[in-house]
């Protein structure tokens, strides 16, 4: 069986347009020739690899298969090619690292100040994602490591612990809980919300939610948080964020009260499909930010 990199991407392009005509338009080829490279494919293989039908085609099990190993094979000559590129401008390495809000918000910053400084040839790919993308881009192997919260399943990877975390509720000065030392989650259920763009954790809140026969009210979402906290202040409702996230909103009419509910402690982890398997300039930041952890938590328990 051999099948070369353009089999796998014209093979991926008619999957994931579902017809060979719309793939055989997006890869400018003819699609009487993409039908003869997937049909020798599939005589390779031994098995049929799409299933034809009058609205296009699909995977078939094997078919299945092949995207998956495709995907795979095809991320890592990417990534070979990448690293490569930054030898050509005169960089030694790059690292790929995925991190939800509550990371990059606080612990994040100083971490990767310090990695960068110490090794000057090493650059990194920092991109801010809800936990549960981190997670799927991680086991599909499209980043190095990532920095999760628990509220996502983590089965599928190699976890370190590095920050414990405290859901906390965000309210003008004048809302009606902002004089008490923290806030049962039942207690808010009817207020208007105002969101931040964290997909695992909304999810993890409406849970909570359904758990007690109720639903949030989300009045807008915003990506800033700093433009939550504009429209929190602005009394237009009250948000729910992580403390670590919460914290760089350094505003006056501003009440930052703990849910009182053991479920709203949370933890973050650095995550990697198999650290052993890391390339050694990735392997370096692992380690930073594991031995970084411990500092960084003394600093956080200090300034309470």
């Amino acid at each position: 069986m051999r099948f070369d990199l353009t089999d796998m991407r014209l093979f991926l392009t008619v999957v994931e347009c579902g017809s060979l005509t719309q793939g055989a338009r997006a890869t400018h080829l003819a699609l009487a020739s993409v039908s003869e490279r997937i049909a020798g494919m599939e005589r390779a293989l031994g098995a049929p690899l799409l299933e034809r039908n009058r609205r296009g085609v699909r995977a078939t099990a094997a078919g299945e298969a092949l995207v998956r190993h495709a995907r795979s094979i095809l991320g890592q000559v990417e990534q070979m090619r990448g690293e490569l590129r930054t030898y050509a401008t005169g960089l030694k390495g790059r690292i790929r690292l995925l991190s939800n809000t509550a990371a990059l918000a606080a612990f994040l910053p100083p971490q990767l100040s310090r990695f960068l400084a110490a090794y000057p040839d090493l650059s990194i790919d920092l991109e801010e994602r809800p936990s549960s993308d981190i997670v799927q881009a991680l086991a599909e192997g499209r980043a190095d490591l990532g920095i999760v919260a628990d509220i996502t399943d983590l089965a599928s990877l190699q976890t370190h612990l590095i920050v414990q975390d405290q859901l906390v509720v965000v309210a003008s000065r004048s809302h009606r809980a902002a004089s008490q030392a923290s806030v049962a989650f039942a207690d808010i259920l009817d207020e208007a919300f105002v969101g931040l763009a964290d997909t695992a954790l909304e999810t993890h809140l409406a849970e909570r939610a359904s758990r007690l026969g109720r639903q949030l009210y989300y009045r807008i979402h915003m990506r800033s948080i700093e433009h939550v906290g504009m429209l929190v202040e602005a009394g237009i409702g009250i948000s729910i964020l992580s403390a670590a996230t919460a914290k760089t909103l350094r505003r006056r009419s501003l009440a930052i009260l703990p849910l009182s509910e053991p479920w709203a402690a949370r933890r973050l982890h650095l995550c990697a499909r198999d650290f052993a398997a890391l390339t050694p300039h990735a392997s370096l930041l692992a380690q930073q930010l594991i031995d970084g952890a411990e500092q960084w938590l003394r600093a956080a328990s200090a300034s309470t």
